[in-house]
């Protein structure tokens, strides 16, 4: 990239927030060029009208815990990093809406609501996640079984391409970046509890997240290691948790599973989103490990059927191609859907990666 367009950078972002990228500036195995940090929509505007004008590829970054999801990019000369969008207002507490800056993470918007006794009733698993990066995948976590996925509480969302800054009414994919979402909230609850029991089996899982689903949860998930007993656990917020803990001959517990709201997956794994009927849900598991040649690590929300699993980082793309063209032809008969959302860069190039619509 040359010094024109460098000097272009600080002129927008000011000279400490425009820089060459470093090793760690990647996206799906590409190095970038340059990383921007804009501070206001218009500064990412005018970065955007000039990678229009110099035919520049710029990815959107804001802590980086999901952008090597999906479909790789061919390169990217421009990192427009988040960081600097940041901050809540117009917060009407009656209402229960606020306007946030997509740059926000994600753990300091629910800590600023909870100051008011309120909640945006999402819990992305990357801990790190900012508004902006679990809105464009529409990110969701265990809360997703009582209050949907995060796109469901977007009122409206602001955007900015290379000729315009607008608005559309709730989430929508868009040729730009997400600069701000009014996004309506619910009560703190005063009180969660949850229920676990352990599991010798996916058929097992799948009784008891169906027994689960008939009390008044606000999730209810599964744990299931390739090795070993699994578990099911489901949340109670200001509701009775005491008939389910009778039914299971387990206690009432204030503190969650240690792998509650976590991926089972890291980054050298290829990670598989599975979405089938929970009734579905422990034959899908049981068909991947025929397919697999042995049990994979599953975990999610048993509750409605959506659970990630792991297939080793180590074997081949055709292998891996193998086992998602069994899976699809199983699920195609349960109208459920299996998605490669993750991968090791060198994998990724290599096999049939979700599409952003995909992931979302």
């Amino acid at each position: 990239m040359t010094s024109r367009i460098f000097d272009a950078l600080v002129d927008i972002c000011g000279p400490d927030y425009a820089r060459a990228a470093r090793s760690i500036d990647t996206v799906g195995g590409h190095r970038a060029g340059h990383v921007a940090v804009p501070a206001t929509a218009q500064a990412v505007g005018d970065i955007l009208r000039l990678a229009a004008d110099e035919d520049l590829a710029v990815v959107p970054r804001g802590s980086g815990s999901k952008i090597n999801w999906g479909t790789p990019g061919q390169r990217v000369d421009l990192i427009l990093d988040t960081a600097r969008l940041s901050g809540l207002w117009s917060h009407d507490v009656d209402a229960r809406t606020v306007e946030v800056a997509t740059g926000t993470p994600v753990r300091a918007l629910q800590a600023a609501l909870a100051l008011r006794g309120q909640r945006l009733p999402v819990d992305p698993p990357s801990r790190t996640a900012t508004v902006g990066g679990m809105l464009v995948v529409n990110e969701s976590g265990p809360l997703r079984h009582r209050f949907r996925t995060p796109a469901d509480h977007v009122v409206r969302m602001s955007y900015v391409d290379a000729t315009r800054r607008a608005e559309r009414p709730g989430l929508a994919e868009v040729a730009g970046v997400i600069t701000s979402a009014v996004v309506r909230l619910q009560p703190l609850p005063a009180a969660r509890q949850w229920v676990t029991a352990p599991v010798p089996s996916p058929l097992q899982a799948a009784k008891l997240a169906a027994e689960a689903t008939g009390h008044e949860v606000s999730a209810v998930e599964a744990d299931l290691p390739a090795e070993g007993p699994g578990a099911v656990s489901a949340l109670f917020e200001d509701a009775d948790a005491g008939r389910l803990a009778a039914a299971w001959g387990v206690s009432v517990t204030s503190i969650a599973p240690p792998w509650w709201g976590q991926y089972p997956f890291g980054r050298d794994d290829v990670a598989l989103r599975l979405s089938v009927a929970p009734d579905d849900l422990a034959a899908t598991v049981y068909a991947l490990a025929d397919a697999l040649g042995g049990a994979a690590p599953v975990r999610g929300s048993a509750g409605l059927g959506s659970v990630h699993a792991v297939l080793p980082g180590t074997l081949p793309a055709e292998r891996l191609e193998q086992i998602m063209e069994t899976l699809r032809h199983v699920l195609m008969a349960r109208n459920g859907r299996a998605a490669l959302i993750a991968a090791p860069p060198e994998l990724a190039s290599r096999l049939d990666m979700a599409t952003r619509r995909e992931l979302s």
